[in-house]
């Protein structure tokens, strides 16, 4: 490991070995019963981390080709009320604008969503509602719960965007009313970049449209996944498959539970440090906001250069993510994604806090000490 950055970035993130060794094999056929027990395992576990019993594909493309998935299969030619409060909401915002009648419902990056203007949209005639779970562009977690309840109240369609939050934090997409729910695979599941998967209600599926995308024609992923053996309708990224298939049995061995605690705990001991160091966390948060227990986005001092910062930290064998868009060289964010733990969190404070120091800002205490208060 000496030699490899540790990667503490809002994803992709580190994989185990576990996962990294699935993928080193002989290729496999991907219409017989190995890939389909695969596809199966993935399957199985990937719905208890939805928290659905809806039926769920995996895609072989990055989590915004199940973005687009969601909606050009179920939103097009309707009215969809599009919530942003960073650039993954925007991401969401433009997809909707090729395939329906999108309205930006925006907020300032990092602060509550106008859920107000979501339920005026709504009585207006809005019939499907797209929300980012959890932006880690501005590390803010927004209230899917409330917002399903909103779309359920008009009987609109509600797509989530549970990218950064699948496997990392409680997400209950049944029990909250998401009919359509994506997740990407190098986020907190721990796996290799390049695989999404999504889930989709009954709901959902009497609204299909008539015209769909070919590739990402999700009644063609239904149909194949109900053959004998469950397969892809177009042949799938197969080491990618093998790969998250282990790091779904990982998931499955830790226990969503503990792991899930475990990501929070992480997170708390990242905020526990910036508080000590005097530092502001850029979300503005409320009753239904909260901050995201995947990444920490944190203001950068006025008098420290973001690019010398982060580039002494990755001198130091660590990489961490700055600010996207306008908030580029404002911020900084800690990512605490997948199989990170206290020896991960601690060493990438401990850089963060040298690089503090030594391009300006004198940290008011011990970060790396309060952080070992909250993970010991």
């Amino acid at each position: 490991m000496e030699k490899e950055p540790l990667l503490m970035l809002p994803g992709p993130v580190p994989m185990p070995e576990r996962v990294r060794m699935a993928m080193v094999r002989q290729a496999i056929n991907h219409r017989g019963a190995e890939f389909g027990s695969v596809y199966t395992d993935c399957v199985r576990v990937l719905k208890e981390t939805f928290g659905t019993k809806n039926e769920l594909f995996v895609i072989s493309g990055s989590g915004t080709a199940s973005m687009e998935a969601a909606v050009a299969n179920f939103g097009r030619g309707r009215d969809i009320a599009c919530l942003v409060n960073g650039k993954f909401g925007e991401r969401m915002y433009k997809i909707a604008q090729r395939y329906g009648t999108a309205h930006e419902l925006s907020s300032e990056w990092g602060t509550p969503l106008n859920l107000v203007a979501l339920e005026e949209r709504l009585a207006e005639g809005a019939d499907m509602v797209t929300l980012v779970h959890n932006e880690t562009s501005a590390g803010i977690r927004n209230p899917a719960e409330k917002v399903g309840r909103l779309a359920r109240k008009y009987d609109a369609l509600f797509v989530m965007d549970g990218i950064t939050s699948i496997g990392g934090d409680e997400v209950r997409a049944d029990a909250w009313g998401a009919d359509v729910v994506v997740v990407g695979s190098q986020k907190c599941l721990a796996a290799p970049a390049g695989l999404s998967a999504v889930s989709v209600s009954d709901r959902a599926w009497e609204r299909l449209s008539s015209e769909r995308p070919y590739y990402l024609d999700l009644a063609a992923y239904r149909k194949s996944a109900k053959a004998k053996i469950m397969e892809t309708p177009y042949t799938p990224a197969v080491p990618l498959f093998l790969a998250l298939r282990e790091a779904c049995l990982i998931i499955e061995e830790e226990g969503l539970g503990p792991r899930i605690a475990r990501h929070r705990r992480n997170a708390e001991s990242v905020r526990a440090a910036v508080k000590a160091w005097g530092l502001d966390l850029l979300p503005e948060i409320d009753g239904d906001h909260a901050y995201s227990n995947t990444v920490t986005a944190v203001k950068l001092p006025g008098n420290v250069n973001d690019s010398e910062f982060r580039g002494t930290v990755k001198k130091l064998g660590i990489e961490i993510a700055g600010g996207q868009d306008h908030l580029k060289g404002r911020i900084f964010r800690i990512g605490t994604m997948g199989a990170t733990g206290a020896p991960e969190i601690l060493a990438t404070l401990a850089a963060v806090q040298h690089a503090l120091r030594i391009h300006g800002h004198i940290p008011a205490g011990d970060g790396v000490s309060a952080a070992c208060g909250v993970l010991g």
